[in-house]
């Protein structure tokens, strides 16, 4: 797709991945619109759009996790902007602990913002979407969907729910040409995991397949418009996400022995 003018709608957009999506559909001539509750980060990636793409773009203040922030932003979006040709659903967070220690009252924050909020917003702009029949909806999940390790229960629990949400909803949509593609990232050298994992164990273990956000940027925004049914990165995670579907004890020799750094 010919991103010139389009409208790109990238919620949890202050930094890391979504930030530099943000960057790279600005850089194709999209007008922007970044969505996050640091109102003065997203002030910043507004400008710095702008600048990329010498057009219009927009920063809304949101908490996905509250469906008033929600109608708000929506209703922002339809009044000032106008009809979403892409949506890049990144808001999310992570927190990893043995599940018989987990805060529960912060596993319901993770489903609140992980899942339910993501598909209330998605809701609102699928509908017109199919009313265009037209456009691309975007998913973050996480290679935790598709291969969980311990320490990552709650976590696991809302990608695998991205995960179906959006391989159900990308069949729905087929016939309306509006395309729905899945992304499931392993570890993102981002402030993600300041919150996951504040050890900072985990990605100094695994530094050997740390993912960069601006390269996962570039091909996201690479597939817009095509028939993409899923993103897999680093391709090392995706093979072993196999085996743990097809061999389920090499699956779990995997989880739990070789990619178990938490």
């Amino acid at each position: 797709m010919d991103l010139t003018d389009k409208v790109v709608v990238v919620t949890g957009s202050s930094a890391g991945l979504g930030e530099q999506i943000c960057y790279e559909a600005a850089r194709q001539g999209a007008i922007v619109v970044t969505c996050a509750r640091r109102i003065n980060l997203i002030g910043q990636v507004k400008e710095k759009c702008m600048a990329l793409s010498g057009k219009a773009a927009y920063a809304f203040q949101l908490d996905i996790a509250d469906p008033h922030s929600v109608e708000n932003v929506l209703a922002k979006i339809a009044d000032e902007v106008g009809n979403v040709d892409v949506l890049v659903n990144n808001a999310g967070f992570g927190y990893f602990e043995d599940f018989v220690n987990f805060d529960l009252d912060m596993a319901k924050n993770m489903f609140e913002v992980n899942v339910l909020g993501m598909l209330y917003f998605t809701q609102k702009i699928a509908i017109q979407m199919v009313a265009e029949k037209s456009g691309h909806i975007f998913n973050v999940a996480s290679m935790a969907a598709k291969m969980a390790t311990p320490k990552s229960t709650i976590y696991s629990a809302t990608k695998f729910a991205v995960l179906g949400f959006s391989n159900a909803l990308r069949l729905e949509l087929k016939p309306v040409n509006v395309q729905v593609t899945t992304i499931n990232p392993g570890p993102i050298e981002t402030d993600f995991f300041g919150k996951a994992d504040p050890s900072g164990n985990y990605l100094e273990n695994i530094g050997a397949i740390v993912l960069t956000p601006e390269k996962i940027a570039k091909i996201i925004i690479s597939k817009v418009g095509t028939n993409t049914r899923e993103i897999n990165r680093p391709h090392m995670m995706e093979v072993a996400s196999r085996f743990y579907t097809l061999f389920p004890r090499i699956g779990d020799f995997l989880a739990g022995g070789l990619f178990n750094t938490k």
